[in-house]
Formats: structure tokens, C-alpha cells, sequence
């Protein structure tokens, strides 16, 4: 590197947006993600010892994935090369493993090759790297915001490590928040800024777990507040509210008013109230709520709230988290309040949530109870000898496709787990099953 590429990419580094220049070197500067970094674990210490094997890291925008891959490529000796898998291809790949052959052949150094947003790459492509993952030529990290069971070939996971990075916590934002502020070689120091409490709780919270929303946020407040005659620049809510044109919802520090709404939004479909309920689903959308959250919502209480007394709202539900993740804002807060409505206005009844309780202790409490011998699995040889199946009675030859037997194992016999209630279709499923049990053949 000549005088001219060095002064290059020194003002490259100033220019650069904030999250880009905070970005960790080292493991120890890296916030969150304790669960597979922590000085306990596989990956910290494998990046520690420069033994990392192929591994996957999967997780929303802005938790890190990125960021680990620079702290590896910053701590191993191995050759460490990266593409992105929206702009490159099978031929990119291909030098890169022409490299990786002629550095461990020559130097018996191994490459590492970081593929960015991995699932990008159609199956011909991931089927590429498989051979040289296996033989070692290269050291596989990819990075997804997908499933990358679902994503990423198969053969690829089988031979790699996955990692899943949750959202950063309010609290790992803060931290950044506060470091970004404050940092006068890497952040914003120089300028001389201070952020209020509440300006700080706010953005923390309204980020949802995506740091680099928070350091996008911060980076433009800074520079486009003036100075107060004090010689700060005072970042406060207001501030922030217009540099990411959404009001800040105020949130205490434990989060308590958050999970308050959260609680009133679910406790008010329950209820039957859909007036509270869209206007807690409203506050929700308004303070930066993951609109996948939400949806999860929606289907836990149609099930567990409305169940059978009407067994479309799961269906509604359902469908409505599948729409909101085709169609996006502000369009989904439309399709969350049809599913909220449905939910809130339908008869209740949590008969199987019961169930489901009263099941699972039950199992807890008598341990693993020997199934009916005319239960068991009579499809294979030798099974009619240990008099397996003998005995069943196919329940569609009988009046009503119903024939009484024993189901539940003996020592259970007239147990009762699902209860239906007396509203909304379960009345239905009470006056069925009574009759088909009243006209049964013994």
C-alpha cells in the first residue's frame, strides 16, 4: 500500500456511517449475544483458539452476524476472504477456492470464506461449496436473516455449525447507544453530544433489538442538532422522534409499561372487548412492535382463549401472520385488526388449554404408562405373537363410526382431559359426543 491508498482509506474510515466505525474488533468489545459468545461457550472459545470449524449465523438485521464474522476475520490466521451472495456468483466463488488450494498447498494456511446473506445463492450454487466445506479447502461462515433450515441446503447444515443471534436487548442498545455517544475515536465524542434518559430509553426500546437502527438514529441527531448555548449538543426526545419520524413510545428502564400493554392487548381479546384490544394492538404499532410478535399473539390467544368454540380464529389468525409478512406496513396494521376483532368478538372457550395442562401433569405424575395391547402397532413380523393389535376395533365399521374401547391406558380409565364448554361450537362437539356415545355398541 502507497502514501495515496493508505490516506485513502484512512479518510474511508471517517467517512463511513457510525455503525460501520463502532463495529467490534475483538470479541471482548462485542455486546449481547452472551447465549453463543459467552467465555463459556463453543464458539467463543473455538474463535479464541482459531479452531473454528463451518458454522451459520442466523438472526435478524443489526444483532451482529456481520460483526462476528470481522471479529474472526480479525483474530484467526487463517486467510479470511467475503462476498455477498446479493452480488456475487458461482465464478467469485470459484477464485476464491482456486486461492484457498494454492494457500494451503504453499503455506498450509487454511481460508475462511464469510458469505454474507447466504441464502441468496440458489441451490447449484450452496451444492458448489459442499465439496471444499468437506475436504477443508475452505471454512464455511454464512450469514441469513432466514431460516436457514429452510434457506440453506441441507448437506451445507449437516456439515456446519448454526448459531442463532437474538435481538439485542434494551439494555445491549443502550450500551451501544451510550458508546456511540461518547467514543471519541471510533463514535461520535468529538461533538461534544449528551442524550437524556428518556431520549436514550425510548430509541433503546424503538430499535426492537436492530443496533444499527439505533446507530443510524443517533449519528443523524447528532449531526443535525446545533450546539445550545452551553457548548452540548442535547439529544432528546423530541430529537429522536423527528430523526426516525415515529414518536417514541416512553417506556420505563424495567419495561414494565411494555409488557403492560403487551398484557392488556391479550387479556382484552380474552375478554371480548375489541375496542381495548385494537387500541393496545395501535400503541403496539406505534412504539416499533415486531409485527411477527404481534401476529404470534393473536394465534396463541385463538387458541388458547377462543379454541373450538370457534375453530376459525385460528384459522384467521394464522392466515393473518402469514399475510402481514407478504405485505409489510402500513397495510398489515389493517389485516392485524380484522384478526384482532375476529378473536376478540368470538365465543371463548380454553377447553383445550386445559386439557393440554391437565395432560402433561398427568404424564409427569404416572410416568410412561404401558400403551392398550390392542393399541399397539401390529404392522410388523412377529407382532401378532406378542398379541399386539389383537383385540382393536376399527371404529368405521361400527353405527356412527364410534365404538367404545379402551384408548387411555388401563390404570387411566374414565379420565377426563378435554372438556368442552358450553359456548360457540364446543356445544356442538358436547351434543355429538354424547350421542354417538349414548347409540355405541358394547
Amino acid at each position: 500500500m502507497d502514501l495515496f491508498d493508505f490516506m485513502r482509506e484512512s479518510n474511508k474510515d471517517k467517512e463511513s456511517p457510525l455503525a460501520a466505525r463502532l463495529r467490534p474488533t475483538t470479541l471482548d468489545e462485542v455486546v449481547g449475544q452472551e447465549h453463543i459468545i459467552g467465555k463459556d461457550k463453543l464458539l467463543y472459545r473455538a474463535i479464541k483458539a482459531d479452531k473454528l470449524s463451518s458454522v451459520i449465523f442466523y438472526g435478524p438485521p443489526g444483532t451482529g452476524k456481520t460483526t462476528l464474522a470481522k471479529v474472526i476475520a480479525n483474530t484467526t490466521s487463517s486467510d479470511f476472504k467475503q462476498i455477498n451472495a446479493t452480488t456475487s456468483g458461482k465464478k467469485d466463488m470459484e477464485e476464491v477456492v482456486a486461492q484457498a488450494k494454492d494457500h494451503q498447498g504453499m503455506y498450509g494456511t487454511k481460508t475462511i470464506l464469510f458469505i454474507d446473506e447466504i441464502h441468496r445463492f440458489n441451490k447449484a450454487q450452496q451444492d458448489y461449496l459442499l465439496p471444499h466445506v468437506e475436504d477443508g479447502t475452505i471454512i464455511l461462515i454464512g450469514a441469513t436473516t432466514e431460516n436457514p433450515y429452510f434457506e440453506v441446503n441441507g448437506a451445507l447444515i449437516s456439515r456446519s455449525h448454526v448459531f442463532e443471534l437474538k435481538p439485542l436487548s434494551i439494555d445491549n442498545i443502550k450500551t451501544l447507544i451510550l458508546r456511540a455517544v461518547n467514543d471519541k475515536e471510533k463514535g461520535m465524542g468529538i461533538y461534544n453530544a449528551q442524550i437524556t434518559d428518556d431520549a436514550l430509553n425510548g430509541l433503546a426500546d424503538i430499535c426492537d433489538g436492530d443496533a444499527r437502527h439505533a446507530l443510524n438514529a443517533i449519528e443523524l441527531a447528532i449531526m443535525t442538532t446545533d450546539k445550545s448555548e452551553d457548548g452540548i449538543i442535547h439529544i432528546t426526545t423530541p430529537i429522536i422522534e423527528d430523526c426516525i419520524q415515529r414518536r417514541v413510545m416512553r417506556f420505563d428502564k424495567t419495561g414494565d409499561n411494555h409488557y403492560d400493554t403487551i398484557s392488556a392487548f391479550i387479556k382484552s381479546m380474552r375478554g371480548s372487548d375489541p375496542d381495548a384490544a385494537i387500541y393496545y394492538l395501535a400503541k403496539m404499532i406505534e412504539s416499533g412492535e415486531d409485527v411477527k410478535f404481534i401476529a404470534r399473539r393473536i394465534m396463541i390467544c385463538a387458541s388458547e382463549d377462543v379454541g373450538n368454540a370457534d375453530p376459525q380464529a385460528l384459522q384467521v389468525a394464522v392466515a393473518a401472520a402469514q399475510a402481514v409478512e407478504r405485505i409489510g406496513w402500513p397495510e398489515s396494521s389493517i389485516i392485524l385488526s380484522q384478526a384482532v376483532a375476529y378473536v376478540a368478538t368470538a365465543p371463548k372457550s380454553n377447553s383445550s388449554c386445559v386439557a393440554i395442562e391437565e395432560a402433561v401433569n398427568t404424564v409427569r405424575e404416572t410416568g410412561n404408562l404401558v400403551v392398550p395391547t390392542h393399541l399397539q402397532d401390529a404392522h410388523y413380523k412377529g407382532a401378532a405373537k406378542l398379541g399386539h393389535g389383537t383385540g382393536y376395533k376399527y371404529a368405521h365399521v361400527y353405527k356412527n363410526n364410534y365404538v367404545k374401547q379402551q384408548y387411555l391406558p388401563y390404570e387411566l380409565s374414565g379420565k377426563e382431559f378435554y372438556r368442552p364448554s358450553n359456548n360457540g361450537y364446543e356445544v356442538k362437539i358436547k351434543e355429538h359426543m354424547k350421542r354417538i356415545k349414548d347409540e355405541a355398541e358394547e
